[in-house]
């Protein structure tokens, strides 16, 4: 998504890139909360016949087979679509309708590739709250966290500095995914110790 929404590339599509990243990032967020809306009430049934240890024990299951998926132990994998934005939209719609499009898919968290299981722990947890404004908030969270690396780009005017800014975004992958799956497998342990306690 870096990549396409640039102020290099809006320039080049004579677009703006703060309209269209404005409304990639709202939508986004927007996207994040109805879902979390939504999975917060479908979650009501279970959050008035299961105790709150036993929805976090629940959680806590979820994200050790969601790490498990992660580093490919026992062959397990994350389930997902094979389906990515459709970057045909940048021709045919003005840079606001296809950022604000691009946001509604990546911010609902599960209609695009998803490439980590904290995703699914995210949607998970939305549903065991049941109740809608927790998990409204939660989604909203989610939403907004997902769009706010579009910020990196920000400054990009030349081919060159979106390079330099890709490659830098690379360099911090593995760092990024290995403090998500230390943060993920910490919160299981200590979600765990207050269920078991």
């Amino acid at each position: 998504m870096m990549g396409s929404i640039t102020p290099l590339g809006q320039r080049a599509r004579g677009s703006r890139f703060w309209p269209t990243a404005t409304a990639y990032v709202i939508a986004s967020a927007s996207a994040g909360a109805l879902v979390g809306a939504v999975l917060g009430i479908v979650g009501l049934p279970l959050a008035r016949t299961l105790p709150w240890t036993g929805r976090i024990a629940l959680l806590v299951v979820v994200t050790f087979f969601g790490l498990a998926a992660d580093l490919g132990i026992g062959g397990l994998r994350l389930p997902s679509v094979r389906r990515q934005v459709n970057e045909e939209w940048m021709l045919r719609y003005r840079g606001p309708v296809y950022g604000a499009g691009f946001g509604l898919q990546l911010g609902a968290g599960f209609v695009t590739i998803v490439t980590a299981s904290a995703i699914y722990a995210a949607l998970f947890a939305e549903l065991l709250v049941g109740d809608i404004l927790p998990a409204a908030l939660i989604g909203l969270v989610f939403g907004t966290l997902r769009a706010l690396p579009i910020l990196a780009v920000a400054g990009v005017r030349e081919p060159g500095q979106l390079g330099r800014v890709q490659r830098e975004l690379g360099r911090w992958g593995g760092p990024v995914r290995r403090a998500i799956l230390w943060a993920e497998s910490a919160l299981a342990v200590v979600a765990a110790a207050v269920v078991l306690r």
